[in-house]
């Protein structure tokens, strides 16, 4: 027998081996693609989470109204929203934050980013202003040191200024009601 011979009928071949290869590739790529199915795409990990809120100052949305810096986060628990007049999805979820205002069972103040102050006022005008202060972020420098994905974005702040809690897309009452306010009252402890 030749070594071409030999080599073509020992225990693993090349022609064995390269089928077995893609299979167990193709067997590791839908195992892959079952656990990215099975993750929730809302809950993007934070490295902020446990940690202060970056240090920030926000001048006011509007003139003569107060604006938002890290300091204004401490003392007390807070939500604050990152949302947009351009953004489809903050209208969704601002009819729960203007609930949760009016029920003030939890502080919630704004970060109007990359928006411009005309429409980020109009659509406060239009839809109800939820928020003891509306910082504005017009470039998105704060967005960026505070994580931001996209808008809306929501962050629960502890009374030392800790994040504690975020929801990516627009909070649903689900989350609110299941997540956000148990911890909202445990914090409040």
């Amino acid at each position: 027998m030749t070594e071409q011979g030999a080599a073509a009928s020992g225990p693993m071949s090349r022609r064995t081996l390269l089928p077995i290869l893609v299979v167990l590739l193709f067997a590791l790529i839908v195992a892959m693609f079952w656990l990215g199915l099975s993750l929730d795409p809302r809950r993007l990990p934070s490295a902020l989470l446990d940690k202060p809120v970056p240090a920030f100052d926000l001048p006011a949305l509007r003139d003569g109204e107060p604006g938002l810096k890290a300091d204004d986060l401490k003392g007390g628990v807070t939500l604050v929203n990152v949302f947009a007049s351009w953004c489809v999805p903050c209208r969704i979820e601002h009819p729960l934050l203007l609930r949760l205002a009016k029920e003030k069972k939890v502080q919630v103040v704004g970060i109007a980013w990359k928006d411009t102050r005309k429409d980020a006022q109009a659509f406060l005008d239009e839809l109800g202003n939820p928020y003891g202060r509306v910082g504005f972020d017009g470039p998105g420098r704060v967005g960026i040191d505070w994580g931001v994905y996209g808008v809306p974005e929501t962050y629960v702040v502890d009374r030392e200024g800790r994040i504690r809690y975020k929801v990516v897309g627009p909070m649903m009452p689900e989350e609110l009601n299941e997540r956000v306010l148990p911890l909202v009252e445990k914090l409040k402890k």
